[in-house]
Formats: structure tokens, sequence, C-alpha cells
């Protein structure tokens, strides 16, 4: 059974009012056919968290809350999203310190 990153089967979770993907596509994402855009990504993580699905054994909503929290923290250190290299290059083109306004160091 597949199954989303909040447990619940994707087939519950994509005919749910505001799922942010359809079935097909959350199906593509657990296989690893697909990787979502960031913001696809996000909007999932989010829909999942506050959005639990009507298993009577659901996790409470702080830990859901704390998974999702746990997932984005993960998935902004993914090669596939370049967040790394953004800062890299962020680094890079900061141009450099003024003498008079650089740190001293202790």
């Amino acid at each position: 059974m597949d199954r989303s990153p909040g447990g619940v089967p994707a087939w519950d979770a994509a005919s749910a009012p505001g799922c942010p993907a359809a079935r097909q596509t959350i199906y593509a994402y657990e296989r690893g056919g697909l990787t979502p855009s960031l913001q696809q990504f996000l909007d999932l993580v989010e829909f999942y968290a506050l959005h639990p699905g009507p298993d009577e054994h659901a996790k409470l909503e702080e830990d859901r809350r704390a998974q999702a929290v746990a997932a984005i923290s993960r998935a902004l250190t993914l090669p596939a999203y370049h967040v790394r290299q953004a800062h890299d290059l962020i680094d890079r083109l900061q141009p450099p310190l003024a003498e008079g306004r650089r740190r001293r160091t202790p």
C-alpha cells in the first residue's frame, strides 16, 4: 500500500479537498519517478501535516508538525533543490567589506 509522508494512502490524500497534487503525481513522487519542485514539496508537507487522514490511529498534531519540520529541513539539504549551491553563490557574490567596516578578531 502506497502511503504519503503523513501515512495517509495516496488515493485518500488525493481525493481530500485541497490536496495540492493528483493521485498519479503522488504515486510518481513515492516511486521516485519524479522529484517535486520545492514549492510542490512544501505544499504537500503542509497538506499532510495540517490535514490528517481519517485513520483513527493518526499521529498527534504536534508529532505531525515536528515530522513536517524535519522533512523540510532535510529536503533543503538535498542536491535536487540546489539550496547549498545558492548559498555558495551568495557568498561568492558578496562584495568585500570596506576596510573600516571589517570585524576585528580578538
